[in-house]
């Protein structure tokens, strides 16, 4: 997948993207993403060259510096739906990037890769990428209780609460609609 939208590069990950993954990885902020947690250049170079091998992991760069700045992700599910999801850099939030990126991406998963259905997981105490979910128009669709747990650091599990967010293709059409009239 590659996609240029005003600001940014949607593309593959590459070996040489290490030192930025690093930049977001060091200290991700949920822990459904501590499993990624790299903290050396070694570690980090590692995960660049994973995540190069990875057809659903996206690297979101941008455009005038080409910094990887965060990622997504798209997880085929079925034959026509997607998990979908994202991770970036603290030090680029508030600036719109995560929007620009990800609504790139699902305008490409709805009409070049014919979704028919998104979906994504968001732990009930991450509110920006609540927020971010429901600016790309998907509806909150249930709340799993101690849907997950992650091991703490004193070993002992910490089990979190989790929303479905979703967005069909004709909820989207329609979103687009309305902005285009």
């Amino acid at each position: 997948m590659q996609i240029d939208t005003d600001r940014l590069s949607l593309r593959p990950f590459k070996v040489t993207d290490a030192e930025d993954i690093l930049g977001y990885l060091a200290e991700p902020k949920v822990n459904c993403l501590k499993d990624e947690k790299v903290t050396t250049l070694d570690a980090a170079q590692k995960e660049a060259l994973k995540k190069s091998k990875d057809n659903g992991k996206i690297a979101v760069v941008l455009k005038d510096s080409q910094k990887v700045i965060g990622e997504l992700f798209c997880e085929f599910n079925e034959p026509d739906t997607y998990f979908i999801g994202w991770h970036f850099n603290p030090n680029y939030e508030g600036k719109g990037y995560a929007t620009e990126s990800a609504s790139a991406m699902i305008h490409d998963l709805f009409t070049t890769q014919k979704a028919r259905r998104l979906s994504a997981y968001i732990e009930d105490d991450n509110y920006l990428s609540q927020k971010l979910a429901e600016k790309l128009g998907m509806r909150r669709e249930g709340l799993f209780l101690e849907f997950i747990s992650f091991v703490t650091v004193d070993g002992q599990p910490k089990y979190e609460n989790t929303y479905q967010y979703a967005l069909l293709k004709k909820e989207w059409l329609a979103q687009h609609a309305k902005t285009q009239s």
